[in-house]
């Protein structure tokens, strides 16, 4: 009768635990070719767009750390809603959390940014 199933050309090694333990690569070797496109992202495309760029490789804005800020201060909201605060006390507050959280946020991304431009080196 013919073989139904492919067999595998590569030994598995069980382990008494039940665990299977693959070879590490027993073929040629990789053309040079071959290892750049192996080291690209999975599901990337050949010739497609560039790495991402890090997070802190562009300067932090203002415009940036208010959005955040909004976010925040709507989840603050909500919390302090789910606590039963009072609607007047959280009006009050509102404007004050917003500009605090846009200020720590801009200067911690500057912060980062600053040591991430100091890690790169002189260019």
């Amino acid at each position: 009768m013919a073989q139904t199933k492919r067999k595998r050309k590569t030994k598995h090694r069980g382990t008494a635990g039940g665990t299977v333990i693959a070879r590490g690569r027993t073929g040629r070797k990789l053309t040079p070719e071959e290892k750049k496109e192996a080291g690209r992202r999975p599901g990337a495309k050949a010739g497609g767009a560039a790495p991402r760029a890090p997070r802190y490789a562009q300067p932090p804005t203002w415009k940036g750390s208010l959005k955040r800020a909004a976010l925040v201060t709507a989840v603050f909201v909500v919390l302090l809603l789910l606590f039963k605060s009072k609607p007047a006390g959280i009006v009050a507050i509102l404007p004050f959390v917003l500009v605090i959280y846009t200020a720590i946020g801009y200067y911690m991304d500057r912060m980062m940014h600053r040591r991430w431009l100091r890690k790169q080196g002189p260019r």
